[in-house]
């Protein structure tokens, strides 16, 4: 099981920064990739009404961004996020920025389109139109009247470059938002917590997202039930990407098994079934969502 750890300042973890006693185990359901599909906006909007998904980003250069917009205006009660975009990982599916190219063009492959992947990213984007494009992207969102409560990062790709981690970081600040900030999240992307983190920077303290062995062998079903069973004491974070395993999400995910369709389906399934909400309740896991931490700390 991967954790995601975070450092703590002092002697106080984040539950107890954000007034909750220490041994609160607080925890944020968060729902990826809203706006990436028809199917992965359903399932999300499913997700928030009949389960436990308390959160949710949306990536705005998506075609289906727009319908998420509409439900995020007219379902304002809902924890909804901006999932910064900067890479596009699908073999068939492909889509770019909201700017023109001519803007960014160190952002693209020749077609126009995203980098498949954070490496490229690192290689051939300028910093300069990272911070450009991001924050278009914020713009549009904010002129639709949307109304984030956070900010993250599709394949956390801000942390493909010191800099780029330096742009996110500025955007939170600039638009008064908590950004995701999560040290083993920084690792995996090949980004050093120590030398790019800030002793006033806001760090999750656990984050879990679902690993391809037990999707593989035992289904993630096992694997999340396991996180809730032994969640520590602080804010813990579970990062799912809910959609249905049918023919839209399967074009779109074609030869990508981890965080393809039937992965998105176990998402969907595992996070609105009654056991999982009886487990919350079991190990007295109390859910949070970044517009509660946007209230409870200083950005």
């Amino acid at each position: 099981m991967i954790t995601f750890t975070s450092r703590h300042y002092g002697t106080m973890n984040t539950a107890q920064q954000l007034g909750f006693d220490p041994q609160a185990k607080l925890l944020i359901i968060h729902a990826d990739d809203a706006g990436l599909s028809h199917s992965e906006n359903q399932a999300t909007i499913q997700a928030l009404e009949q389960g436990i998904v308390n959160s949710y980003s949306m990536m705005v250069p998506c075609p289906w961004f727009h319908e998420m917009a509409l439900f995020a205006k007219d379902h304002p009660q809902y924890d909804m996020g901006l999932h910064l975009t900067l890479t596009c990982e699908w073999e068939t599916y492909r889509f770019g920025p909201v700017l023109p190219v001519s803007e960014v063009p160190s952002l693209v492959d020749g077609n126009g389109h995203f980098f498949k992947k954070r490496e490229q990213l690192r290689e051939k984007a300028i910093p300069e139109e990272v911070e450009k494009e991001l924050q278009a992207q914020i713009e549009k969102a904010l002129q639709l009247g949307l109304t984030p409560t956070h900010l993250d990062s599709h394949m956390y790709s801000v942390g493909a470059h010191p800099e780029f981690f330096k742009i996110y970081k500025r955007l939170g600040e600039q638009y008064n938002l908590p950004v995701l900030v999560n040290e083993q999240l920084m690792r995996m992307v090949g980004l050093d917590p120590k030398s790019n983190l800030e002793e006033d920077d806001f760090v999750i303290d656990h984050a879990y997202v679902g690993e391809y062995s037990y999707f593989e062998k035992e289904g993630l079903a096992a694997y999340y039930q396991s996180i809730l069973e032994s969640l520590n004491p602080g804010l813990n974070l579970i990062l799912i990407h809910p959609a249905f395993d049918e023919h839209e999400m399967q074009g779109v995910t074609i030869n990508h098994p981890n965080f393809g369709s039937k992965w998105r389906q176990q998402d969907f399934d595992f996070f609105t079934s009654e056991k999982t909400k009886a487990t919350l309740d079991e190990h007295n896991i109390q859910l949070v969502t970044w517009g509660d931490i946007k209230i409870s700390h200083s950005f």
